[in-house]
């Protein structure tokens, strides 16, 4: 009879009944990485800021030969974008999905690739491994 109450002052509340082994079985909380009820996917990763478009252009701006390699949404990160300059200096940021990746390209007047079908170009790698005796 108790649970029987709990239940109804649980409806009215407007919130749903949980059982023990609910969130077991996906019916609790949206947990980082897996669909919801909507089919959305969350990650651990916050999303892009103004922040991050900002540092893209400038980025394009003061460096000559620049690509964009599109990197796909993980469970742990959003869609980023890794720009690669002639030199093989990088950078990367979050960016809201594939579409704005393209679109952010358009403006810019860059090619964009996207990272799991072309790779990375030798030079950033080149570029980062210059880098590692002046972290020291």
């Amino acid at each position: 009879m108790i649970t029987r109450v709990a239940a109804r002052r649980t409806e009215d509340r407007g919130t749903p009944e949980m059982g023990l082994f609910d969130r077991l079985r996906g019916r609790g909380r949206r947990r980082p990485g897996r669909a919801g009820p909507d089919g959305a996917r969350t990650t651990l990763d916050r999303g892009s800021q103004r922040a991050d478009l900002a540092h893209l252009e400038q980025f394009v701006a003061s460096r000559r030969g620049v690509e964009g390699y599109v990197e796909p949404r993980t469970a742990v990160t959003e869609t980023t974008i890794v720009l690669v300059a002639a030199d093989g200096e990088w950078t990367r940021r979050r960016i809201d999905g594939p579409d704005v990746a393209r679109k952010l390209s358009r403006e810019l007047a860059i090619p964009v690739y996207d990272a799991q079908v072309t790779g990375y170009p030798q030079r950033m790698r080149d570029w980062s491994a210059r880098q590692k005796p002046n972290r020291s």
